[in-house]
C-alpha cells in the first residue's frame, strides 16, 4: 500500500485535530503541535483497533488515499492515550530553596 504526500499530510492534519481535541477533553498536553498529532495519529490506530474488537461499528469513516479513519474511534482512541500520558507523566514540581 503506498500512500501519496499529500495524503500523508491530510492524515497528519487530521492527527492533529483528533489530537487537539483529545487533549482539550483530558485538559493535559504532553507537548507542542508534533506530539499532538502524533497522538492523534496513534490513537486513531488505537481507536481503529479497539472498536471492532469489542464489535463497535465504524463512526463517520474518512477514508484518505485508501486508508479508513473512523473518526469518532479516532477520537476516542485518542483521548485514552492522552489520559493513560497524563497517568504516567507526572507534572514536575520544583523545590523551593530554604
Amino acid at each position: 500500500m503506498t500512500i501519496s504526500l499529500v495524503g500523508l499530510l491530510v492524515l497528519l492534519l487530521v492527527g492533529a485535530i483528533v489530537g487537539a481535541i483529545a487533549e482539550a477533553v483530558v485538559g493535559y498536553s504532553p507537548g507542542g503541535f508534533l506530539a499532538t498529532a502524533v497522538i492523534g495519529f496513534l490513537g486513531a490506530f488505537i481507536g481503529s483497533w479497539l472498536a471492532p474488537q469489542i464489535g463497535l461499528p465504524e463512526l463517520l469513516p474518512v477514508t484518505i488515499d485508501g486508508v479508513t479513519i473512523p473518526v469518532v474511534w479516532a477520537i476516542v482512541g485518542a483521548i485514552i492515550l492522552v489520559f493513560v500520558l497524563s497517568l504516567i507523566r507526572r507534572p514536575y514540581r520544583r523545590r523551593r530553596a530554604t
